[in-house]
């Protein structure tokens, strides 16, 4: 599955709805309480965002819209229809079919919900399971246990929404990879069409943070690891997924498409608090406080709060290392067609990467090996 460039005449559009029941003991990422009050601010709050962007996106193929969170499931199904409504007027559905991609977290699915997302517009759907290892989700603090997950998969799926990914993470405390397996084996019953893997990571700020000590001491080795790793490639293969990312798994050909704009250069949107945009060459964010973000825009001035200071030679390189990240690699022609030469130093590290069998090079495409996807993070750093 050879996945090109994204053309920069494309656009994806990002939704930050941060809110949660509870926040997970390992996430890092800006969560409010489920509160109506914060529910009717956040809608002021995306309508005033929308239309300070609406008039600079004359000319661009809508290609995806993503409600990630926090659980935008929590927002609700008139809500949602309503931001899709105004996206509608610019970029008819009919004409751009977008993929339409909702987070929801298993404790809060129902198929009466899911069937209300479904007929506002919603065509696929991503699920924070996990694991199916009852001992592990308590561990992590989630709000669901393997049952519960089980059912709301099922119930998107009957709520004629087919297209559904589901999260799983390794690298657990005391996870074993017999445990790992045992939730693995249990994909194939399940009617989704795409897996994404997380590996454990300690984010600064998290309640995990408190007990890093204790934490890493229970975490499984790098053999183990990469057994755990390896062992999923196994298996999802064996139900048909196609691996097409270093974390990302597709059956039928259902890939991602919004988080393939990531890895391919796509413009995208960030709305929301704390929302990344990538756009014209700049990545920047919104501030992480609803009350700031929406004051911000009543007085008409933007809501961001942090650019990335990247020279064009630096940004050219972190393209090119996160579209590494793609199982097929990068084709340097496209690449350097889209984005400028590659610098010396840059091409210099290509041919040490693939000497030391990290990389290899075939009909104008670099490719990360078996080793070198193991090893992503240390060519990520070597490029960079």
């Amino acid at each position: 599955m050879v996945i090109s460039l994204s053309p920069q005449n494309t656009l994806s559009i990002y939704f930050h709805v941060p809110f949660c029941k509870r926040k997970c003991d390992y996430c890092h990422f800006y969560v409010i309480p489920d509160k109506e009050e914060y529910k009717i601010l956040l809608l002021d709050g995306f309508s005033k965002d929308w239309e300070f962007w609406q008039n600079q996106l004359k000319g661009y193929d809508l290609t995806t819209i993503y409600f990630g969170g926090g659980t935008p499931s929590l927002f609700g199904p008139e809500r949602i229809a309503e931001v899709l409504s105004w996206i509608n007027k610019e970029f008819p559905f009919k004409i751009f079919n977008p993929e339409i991609t909702l987070e929801a977290n298993p404790e809060n699915i129902t198929l009466e919900m899911m069937e209300a997302y479904h007929n506002a517009g919603i065509n696929r759907v991503s699920i924070g399971v996990q694991s199916l290892n009852n001992n592990e989700l308590t561990l992590l603090t989630r709000q669901h246990d393997s049952q519960k997950a089980i059912n709301a998969i099922k119930s998107t799926y009957n709520a004629g929404i087919k297209n559904i990914s589901i999260d799983l993470m390794y690298d657990l405390p005391s996870q074993t990879v017999n445990k790992w397996k045992e939730t693995l084996i249990q994909v194939g019953d399940l009617p989704i069409t795409h897996l994404s893997l997380y590996n454990l990571t300690i984010e600064p700020h998290t309640v995990f943070d408190k007990y890093k000590e204790t934490i890493i001491s229970k975490i499984p080795n790098d053999e183990t690891s990469l057994e755990m790793y390896s062992s999923a490639i196994d298996i999802f293969e064996s139900y048909g997924f196609k691996q097409y990312e270093i974390s990302a798994f597709a059956k039928d050909g259902k890939i991602s498409q919004h988080n393939t704009g990531y890895w391919t250069g796509r413009p995208f949107l960030g709305i929301g608090p704390s929302a990344f945009s990538y756009w014209k060459g700049e990545r920047f964010r919104n501030i992480a406080n609803i009350n700031k973000y929406v004051r911000k825009l009543d007085a008409k001035l933007s809501p961001v709060d942090y650019r990335d200071e990247l020279t064009t030679s630096e940004r050219k390189r972190e393209l090119l290392v996160v579209a590494l990240r793609l199982i097929d690699g990068v084709d340097i022609v496209e690449f350097e067609n889209t984005y400028g030469k590659i610098e010396k130093d840059t091409n210099s590290m290509l041919e040490f990467l693939i000497q030391n069998k990290l990389l290899s090079f075939k009909n104008s495409r670099y490719a990360l090996t078996k080793k070198g996807i193991v090893l992503y993070d240390y060519v990520a750093s070597e490029l960079i």
